[in-house]
C-alpha cells in the first residue's frame, strides 16, 4: 500500500488546518480520485449520501490506498455504526444531531476503548490498514481516532461547553445549513446570515478554548476561506457530485456548447 498522509490527530496536534472533500456516492473510485486530486482527507456521508456500511468499508480502503485519510459521518443516533466504521479503518467519525452532554457521552462510549468508553474489540481491517500490530492499535486508538460531535441545533449551542468538556469528544463539526435554519426558526437557510456567522464563530472559539478541534461544511471555496479565517481547523468543500457537475459544465463551456 502506498504511504498515507500523517494521522489526522497528529496533524491537528501540530496545528495544521485541513481542507477535506465530501463523498456522497458509494463508489470507491470516486473517493480515490478526490484524494489524488489533492484532498488530504475526505468526509464520507452515511447520513444524507448514498453510502451504506458495506460501500463505506471499500471507500475507506480506496482513500487509504490513494494516501488519504477517512472521516465518516454516521446516520443520526446510529452509534453502533460508528464502532463498525472505526473497525473498518476510519480515522474519525462525525455524529450528527448531538444536542446534549448525554448524547455526546453515548457517542464517545462507542468511539473509545476503556477507560474512556466501552468500544468493543474487533478492529481487524483497521489493524491491517495501520500496518502495525493489534496491540499497537489498541494502545493508540483512543488518541488517533477522533470522535466529532455535530453542532446544528439551538439546544446543542446551549450545551456546547459541556459537550466540548467531555474527555471522549475530540472536536465538533458545524452543520451550517441546519444551524442557520434553527437560528432563523425555519425562516431561512442562509449560511451567510449574520446571526448564523456569529454562531459559527462562537463554536470555533469555544473549541479552541477547550483545546478541541472545530470543523464545518463549506458550500464553496470563498466560504471555506472565511471559515478558516474564523478559526475552524478543518472545512469540507462542496461534494463529489459538485466536483463532477462543475467539471462537466466547465468542459462543455470550453467547447462552446
Amino acid at each position: 500500500m502506498p504511504p498515507s498522509s500523517p494521522e489526522l490527530a497528529r496533524r491537528f496536534a501540530a496545528g495544521d488546518s485541513i481542507l477535506t472533500g465530501w463523498i456522497s456516492l458509494p463508489e470507491p473510485l470516486v473517493a480515490e480520485a478526490c484524494v489524488r486530486a489533492g484532498f488530504d482527507a475526505l468526509v464520507v456521508d452515511l447520513q444524507h449520501g448514498q453510502v451504506d456500511v458495506a460501500s463505506a468499508g471499500r471507500i475507506i480502503s480506496g482513500i487509504r490506498y490513494a494516501g488519504g485519510r477517512a472521516i465518516l459521518r454516521i446516520p443520526v443516533g446510529d452509534y453502533a455504526t460508528a464502532s463498525r466504521l472505526l473497525d473498518a479503518g476510519a480515522d474519525a467519525v462525525i455524529a450528527p444531531m448531538i444536542e446534549t452532554v448525554a448524547d455526546a457521552e453515548t457517542f464517545a462510549s462507542f468511539m473509545k476503548y476503556p477507560p474512556l468508553g466501552s468500544r468493543s474489540w474487533g478492529p481487524t481491517r483497521a489493524v491491517q490498514l495501520s500496518g502495525g500490530t493489534p496491540e499497537a492499535y489498541r494502545t493508540s486508538a483512543n488518541g488517533s481516532t477522533l470522535a466529532i460531535a455535530m453542532i446544528e441545533t439551538l439546544t446543542a449551542l446551549d450545551n456546547l461547553d459541556g459537550i466540548l468538556a467531555l474527555p471522549g469528544i475530540d472536536g465538533v463539526f458545524v452543520g451550517p445549513s441546519d444551524l442557520s435554519l434553527a437560528i432563523s426558526n425555519g425562516a431561512n437557510l442562509d449560511v451567510n446570515a449574520p446571526e448564523a456567522v456569529e454562531a459559527f464563530k462562537r463554536i470555533a472559539d469555544a473549541a479552541a478554548k477547550a483545546g478541541k478541534i472545530a470543523g464545518i461544511y463549506a458550500v464553496d471555496p470563498e466560504h471555506a476561506r472565511r471559515c478558516f479565517a474564523m478559526g475552524f481547523r478543518f472545512a469540507t468543500l462542496m461534494s463529489d457530485l459538485g466536483y463532477i457537475t462543475s467539471g462537466a459544465k466547465a468542459a462543455i463551456a470550453a467547447v462552446g456548447r
